[in-house]
C-alpha cells in the first residue's frame, strides 16, 4: 500500500490468485477499498489494528465494539479474516501498555459478533523481544518486553490464537554479517552451521524461529504456536539488498515452510514482505 503507481485492488487480488501458491494477504489498517476487493476470494487475511488506536481502543469497549462494525462485520463472511494484529512491532515501548487491554476489547468486541470462532486476535512482535537468541534453545524474552508478552501469552493461551512474530534473517545477517553467513541467512548453506543439542540448523530463519519458541516455552507458552507474520530480503537499498539476495531468500522460503523448524516439525504459515516495492524514502524492507 505504500508503492508508488500501484494497480487497483481488484487487480492485486487477481495477481495473487493466478500464483496459485499464495493463500492469505496481510494488511496494515482496514482499507475499505482493499478489502471490498478481497470479497470472495477466500484468501485467509491477517489484519492490523493500526497502532494510532491502541490507546482508545484500550480504554473504551465501545471504542472496540465500534471498530469491529465498521471493519469487522460489513464483510464478513465475504472476507475470510483469519488475524487481527492488535498493534505491530510496539513491544517493549511506550504504546506495549496498550497492547492487552486492546486485545482484551477487541475479543470482546468480536465475542458480541459471534466471530472467536474465525477470527484469531493477537499482536505482532519483532525479534526485538528476545533478550537472547542463541543459541536457540536458550532462547528467552528480555525484561522489558516479558513483563508485557506474559499476560498476553496467557491471554493467547485461553482464546487458542497464536502469537504473531516478524522474523527476518537479513536484519540478524546485516547486524553480525562477521560470525553470520550470508548461505546461512539464505537457505544456501549446505549441511548443518549451528548444532544445538540434538537440533541441527541449516539456516537462520529456522534458528530466530526456534529461539522464540523456547522463549514461549520457559513462560508457560509451549502450546502457543507462531504465525510469521512478516519474512522477506529487501531488493535494494541496503547493505547485502539485491535483487538476487531478495529472490533467493523469498523463493527458498516458499519452499522451507513446509518443512517446519527443528523444534517445530509442520507447516509454518508465514507471510511475505511485501507484494510490492515500498517507496525509496521508506524502509529497506522491499
Amino acid at each position: 500500500m505504500l508503492g508508488d503507481n500501484l494497480p487497483q485492488p481488484s487487480a492485486v487480488v487477481s495477481l495473487i490468485q493466478s500464483t496459485g501458491i499464495i493463500r492469505g494477504v496481510r494488511l496494515y489498517s482496514p482499507d475499505p477499498n482493499a478489502l471490498q476487493a478481497l470479497r470472495g476470494s477466500n484468501l485467509r487475511i491477517l489484519l492490523d489494528v493500526p497502532n494510532s488506536d491502541l490507546q482508545s481502543l484500550a480504554s473504551n469497549p465501545s471504542a472496540a465494539a465500534s471498530w469491529v462494525q465498521a471493519n469487522i462485520q460489513p464483510y464478513v463472511p465475504d472476507v475470510s479474516f483469519k488475524y487481527l494484529a492488535v498493534g505491530n512491532e510496539v513491544i517493549p515501548g511506550w504504546q506495549a501498555q496498550y497492547v492487552l487491554p486492546a486485545m482484551q476489547n477487541i475479543w470482546a468486541a468480536l465475542a458480541s459478533a459471534g466471530l472467536t470462532n474465525q477470527i484469531a486476535v493477537s499482536t505482532s512482535v519483532s525479534t526485538g523481544v528476545l533478550g537472547q537468541s542463541y543459541p536457540p534453545s536458550a532462547g528467552t524474552f528480555s525484561s522489558d518486553a516479558l513483563r508485557y508478552l506474559q499476560p498476553i501469552v496467557h491471554f493467547l493461551i485461553n482464546t487458542r490464537a497464536p502469537l504473531l512474530a516478524n522474523v527476518y534473517s537479513y536484519f540478524s545477517y546485516i547486524g553480525n554479517p562477521g560470525q553470520i553467513s550470508l548461505q546461512y541467512a539464505l537457505f544456501t548453506s549446505p549441511g548443518t552451521v549451528v548444532q544445538d543439542g540434538p537440533n541441527a540448523y541449516q539456516n537462520l530463519f529456522d534458528a530466530i524461529l526456534d529461539s522464540l519458541y523456547s522463549s514461549l516455552e520457559k513462560i508457560g507458552g509451549a502450546n502457543v504456536p507462531i504465525v510469521v507474520s512478516e519474512s522477506g530480503w529487501p531488493s535494494k537499498g541496503g547493505f547485502a539488498a539485491t535483487i538476487e539476495n531478495a529472490q533467493t531468500y523469498n523463493s527458498n522460503l516458499v519452499k522451507h515452510v513446509a518443512q517446519g523448524t527443528p523444534k517445530r516439525p509442520g507447516a509454518i504459515k508465514a507471510y511475505i514482505f511485501a507484494l510490492f516495492n515500498e517507496k525509496s524514502e521508506a524502509a529497506t524492507r522491499d
